[in-house]
């Protein structure tokens, strides 16, 4: 199975690299820039899992000449308009794209623009950074990549999958319930990218703070309620779970969008929480802390990265527009 890992950032980079130690045929679609990063330095990881130095194989858009059987797909959310141009020619009808991205709306791009066919469900728990000098870096042991076909079925392309994926140090698991796991991950991201960049700390500084706890059980509940209705509902166990993370005494758990935040750098504001709060809003949800964590992001992210620019103004929350 060839594989093509569209981005060689924190995410592609460390997963799309485990997957080259263990003998896979990878490939990474890579802008110019961090192709000469790569031929010079190599692909450089650091994690409590072990560190690793590759010379990986690498690709630019221009010269993808045929389709690819697996695309590992991990660009940011606004990345991925300008990544499914380069990205066309790796897509044929048979290529299983497996998103890493976060929220739900890229799936419902993807498909548009390929088919439905060509998407696997894909759920990952990682934390890792991509440092200025290229190097990627894991913070913990702890990784989950689970993946499966969307409507739960154990089909020979999705088992062919699992066994490219079993024996790398990936963390890899087949999920029969891939579409509820995406809404729960989803769900966790909104939560803890909203209480942590809100507040700008830790889950533990929060909790340590008169009231933390419970503006960070409020968020919760406000997403699960918005989630119940329009997506797949999360099971008790996991809303229980994420109850008790987000409210850990002296946790230092904390979101990548806060990390992003602290490194002044663009934010996926509208993939985990903008698009989450307006299908509330349409389904007549109330989130007020959801739509306050918003607000102060757009605020960020304008100062830093305008991108609000590209979206109708029709389609924000009325609090986040410039009219």
């Amino acid at each position: 199975m060839r594989l093509l890992v569209a981005g060689a950032g924190s995410t592609g980079g460390y997963f799309g690299g485990r997957l080259g130690q263990a003998g896979r045929d990878v490939t990474f679609l890579v802008r110019p820039a961090r192709a000469a990063q790569l031929r010079e330095r190599g692909l450089r990881i650091v994690s409590p899992r072990g560190d690793a130095t590759l010379a990986p194989k690498l690709v630019t858009a221009d010269e993808i000449t045929q389709p690819y059987d697996l695309v590992l797909l991990t660009l940011k959310g606004f990345q991925l308009e300008e990544g499914i141009v380069d990205l066309a020619p790796a897509i044929g009808a048979e290529t299983m794209i497996l998103p890493v991205l976060n929220g739900m709306r890229h799936m419902e791009v993807l498909a548009e623009r390929f088919s439905p066919r060509n998407l696997i469900g894909c759920a990952l728990k990682v934390a890792t950074v991509l440092e200025d000098d290229g190097q990627i870096t894991q913070l913990t042991p702890f990784q989950d990549l689970a993946y499966g076909e969307l409507d739960g079925s154990i089909s020979a392309r999705i088992q062919a999958l699992d066994e490219f994926m079993q024996g790398a140090d990936v963390g890899a698991r087949l999920s029969t319930a891939i579409r509820r796991e995406m809404w729960e991950k989803w769900i966790l991201l909104a939560a803890l990218g909203a209480i942590t960049c809100l507040m700008r700390g830790t889950v533990g500084e929060i909790e340590a703070s008169p009231g933390g706890a419970a503006v960070a059980l409020q968020l919760v509940e406000e997403i699960v309620t918005i989630v119940r209705v329009v997506g797949d509902p999360p099971s008790e166990e996991f809303v229980q779970t994420a109850r008790e993370q987000l409210t850990a005494k002296g946790s230092p758990f904390a979101s990548s969008m806060f990390r992003d935040v602290q490194r002044r750098r663009p934010i996926e504001v509208e993939q985990i929480i903008g698009d989450l709060l307006r299908r509330g809003t349409t389904a007549r949800i109330v989130a007020p802390l959801l739509s306050t964590a918003y607000v102060h992001l757009c605020v960020y992210q304008n100062k830093l990265h305008p991108l609000w620019s590209k979206i109708p103004i029709e389609a924000l929350p009325r609090d986040c527009r410039t009219e």
